[in-house]
């Protein structure tokens, strides 16, 4: 009897995780939708919103290509060259 209480506590206690989260909402613009289609793909898009106040337009093209080379992101080059432009233009300090 202890432990289905305690399971029952611990799927209420992740279902109220979950119905707290909003989706994340990046700035619009050009590019947004190869950001959200390539980035999300991976990792939350909140990290975007997180490190913009670090990342300057030269550090976001280190990360684009960190994405890219160390870590095995499926973008071409265009796709890159796009969210690299998207997100200096909207999220570089």
């Amino acid at each position: 009897m202890r432990s289905m209480i305690i399971a029952a506590a611990v799927v209420l206690t992740f279902a109220g995780a979950g119905a707290q989260e909003r989706p994340i909402r990046l700035m619009p613009g050009p590019g947004v939708e190869k950001v959200e289609a390539n980035c999300a793909a991976c990792h939350s898009l909140d990290y975007i919103q997180m490190n913009s106040r670090f990342l300057t337009p030269a550090q976001w093209d280190a990360e684009v290509k960190k994405m890219i080379n160390v870590m095995g992101a499926p973008i071409n080059e265009a796709d890159a060259k796009t969210i690299l432009e998207y997100l200096k233009t909207n999220y570089g300090s």
